[in-house]
């Protein structure tokens, strides 16, 4: 076994691989930019090493930083997690050039499977079914566009150099091809540097299923079961879990047997998924997608139901030892499910969230595991990926596992950055996942009923406490001032409610009418006889998984601001980000729905269109501009004003 190895990763991952080290008596070397100075992963390391600025270019993407990290440290292995250079082949080969060790396969298998069209061909040919769709790389717009009308629609675009549902585009309509191609590619090149793009069959009412394979150096290929990852937003896991309930016995083990096929056409080594497309009314049609080379976010709902540690033995297996087990061996006990803790906002179509983390409470306990990278005082931005943390329960059977789970996400208190945790908790318990009636498009159609349930009056009665409570004079010597209490009471008149103007999404004037307990983390209220009881950090509340930023808010102020305008339109940013492109200028004459600006965030395009016809007649931004959540890009005066 390695004496030291050095995490060429940050936030949850790095974490979760240091935890492991640590258990073996293995040093840890973490590595962390600017912005990650004060992160967990640094505070956990044995040693951690500065590799640059904040931009993943100039710190977590620069192999030659990373590969004086390691000399510098002594360092013998790389473990690259996930995301970043994990999945990159001339990273490996770098590594090996160096001396060190990488513990992932080997640079020919990345480059392979890492390509996805090579990759289907490659496992087409090992006998592992593919599903139809355009051949050969390099195809221009119209080659991929006449494709697509060849298979017949609707048909799925995806980019040949990546995973992780960055830049797949389902298209329904024959019309659409173009925008959608040009789209695709533009976000493919963006998130992997590559802009080749293949066209696929959709599949109607898809499972997304795939297969955990385990290898050593030595000839030993074996499975681990299966994981269902169906539930999806944007192409993106958000539950997944281990068993599925759709698979026999027999269909287990025949996808089991295509996964090693797969494993071993790549001369595949260490741990890997293979994902399949499986339609859901015919289980035993399932269709090869992809081949992800490395350790999946998903991970642990393997390990609960395995027992075994897969960062432990992507170790062992890097450091030329031999599987001690075989596929016999190999037994499912139990359902475990887990849930991704992303920063976004539910009630603002999930767009990226940031912020400060002003209080945290993450759940542990028998059945229950959290891997995160938070601590309090964490700054989460828009330069890394959204996904915070994993909350993962493990039961004797699915319904267990599903309730404990709803637990822990009722217990997770993320306050100062707005999450999804309380729209999780939510579809965890929409009958149709109870039920285990899962497709790729079931959390589209749930969304709205879920993701966005309106602000309930309890926590306008619960902000308004916190506002009265330091309204309220302490006093000294157990005398207070009758004429400092916040009572409403005026001379010679009849006393006036005290209110608040206060704002989660739309402005409201409230009234206190229950009772309240403050405490510096609580509060307490009570309405028509029921209590409820919020956790509290500055202007945040939070319960049950959801948070509000109760902001307060100045009628004056804004009418103020409106009249400043003059009934134009601001366009302000819907995620703190950064503007990667400009469309106009002040000036430009614009038509309703054109595309104006485009604002990125973790790895996310925004489009900024104009409202209406009208003017440019502010524009604050350029490309490159850092905005955060709000703030105003541009004014559009309406066509109705100007020939007024």
């Amino acid at each position: 076994m390695f004496e030291t190895v050095l995490v060429a990763n940050r936030g949850e991952i790095a974490v979760r691989v240091i935890r492991t080290l640590r258990a073996l008596g293995v040093r840890s070397v973490a590595v962390y930019s600017d912005a990650d100075a004060g992160a967990r992963h640094v505070r956990e390391a044995d040693t951690a090493v500065r590799i640059g600025p904040a931009p993943a270019a100039e710190s977590y993407l620069s192999i030659d930083r990373l590969l004086e990290a390691a000399a510098r440290t002594g360092a013998q292995a790389v473990h690259p997690g996930y995301g970043f250079l994990a999945e990159n082949a001339d990273f490996a080969r770098a590594c090996e050039a160096a001396g060190l060790v990488f513990v992932g396969p080997p640079a020919d298998a990345i480059a392979l499977m890492g390509d996805k069209i090579r990759a289907k061909e490659t496992v087409k040919a090992a006998g592992v079914p593919v599903v139809p769709g355009s051949s050969g790389s390099g195809l221009s717009d119209e080659q991929l566009a006449e494709a697509a009308r060849g298979i017949g629609m609707p048909v799925l675009l995806k980019p040949s150099a990546g995973g992780g549902g960055k830049g797949m585009r389902l298209v329904r309509e024959e019309h659409r091809l173009a925008d959608e191609i040009a789209a695709a590619r533009r976000e493919a090149r963006a998130s992997f540097g590559d802009d080749t793009l293949l066209v696929e069959r959709w599949v109607d009412t898809p499972r997304h299923i795939e297969i955990q394979v385990l290898a050593d150096g030595h000839g030993t290929v074996l499975h681990l079961g299966e994981r269902e990852c169906s539930l999806q937003r944007r192409h993106q896991k958000i539950i997944e879990e281990a068993p599925s309930v759709l698979l026999d016995e027999a269909t287990r083990a025949a996808m089991g047997e295509a996964a090693v096929q797969a494993a071993r056409s790549c001369g595949y080594r260490g741990a890997g998924t293979v994902e399949f497309i499986v339609p859901g009314g015919d289980p035993s049609s399932y269709y090869f997608m992809e081949m992800n080379t490395r350790l999946q976010v998903e991970h642990p709902v393997t390990e609960l139901i395995t027992g075994l540690d897969l960062v432990e033995w992507q170790l062992r297996v890097a450091a030329g030892e031999r599987l001690p087990f075989a596929q016999q061996d190999i037994t499912l006990t139990g359902h475990a499910v887990e849930a991704r803790l992303c920063a976004e906002d539910p009630a603002r179509g999930f767009l990226p969230s940031g912020g400060t983390v002003l209080r945290l409470r993450e759940p542990q306990g028998e059945g229950v595991r959290t891997d995160s990278g938070l601590t309090e005082g964490t700054e989460v931005g828009s330069l890394y990926d959204p996904m915070l943390s994993k909350v993962i329960a493990y039961g004797p059977d699915r319904a267990t596992a599903l309730r404990k789970l709803r637990a822990a996400l009722a217990q997770t208190v993320t306050l100062g950055v707005q999450t999804n945790a309380g729209f999780l908790r939510r579809l965890l318990a929409h009958p149709a996942v109870v039920a285990g009636e899962l497709d790729t498009g079931l959390v589209e159609r749930v969304v709205d009923e879920l993701a966005a349930p309106g602000v309930p009056e309890e926590v306008y009665e619960a902000a308004a406490a916190v506002r009265l409570d330091a309204l309220r004079p302490k006093g000294e010597g157990g005398w207070i001032d009758p004429f400092s209490v916040p009572s409403g009471w005026r001379l010679g008149a009849e006393p006036k409610p005290v209110s608040f103007h206060l704002r989660v999404t739309d402005p409201v004037e409230y009234t206190p009418r229950g009772t309240h307990t403050v405490t510096e983390d609580t509060v307490s209220v009570t309405l028509d006889g029921v209590r409820h009881t919020f956790h509290r950090a500055a202007d945040w509340l939070g319960r049950d998984g959801d948070a509000w930023h109760v902001r307060d808010h100045d009628p004056v102020a804004a009418s103020l601001i409106r009249a400043a305008h003059s009934g134009a339109d601001s366009l302000t940013a819907p995620m703190p980000g950064t503007v990667t492109v400009v469309k106009v200028a002040v000036g430009d004459e614009v038509t309703a729905g054109q595309s104006l600006l485009v604002v990125e965030a973790m790895k996310m395009e925004h489009v900024i269109s104009a409202p209406h016809a009208g003017t440019v007649t502010e524009l604050d931004v350029t490309p490159g501009t850092a905005v955060a959540m709000d703030q105003v890009l541009a004014v559009i005066a309406p066509v109705e004003e100007e020939t007024a």
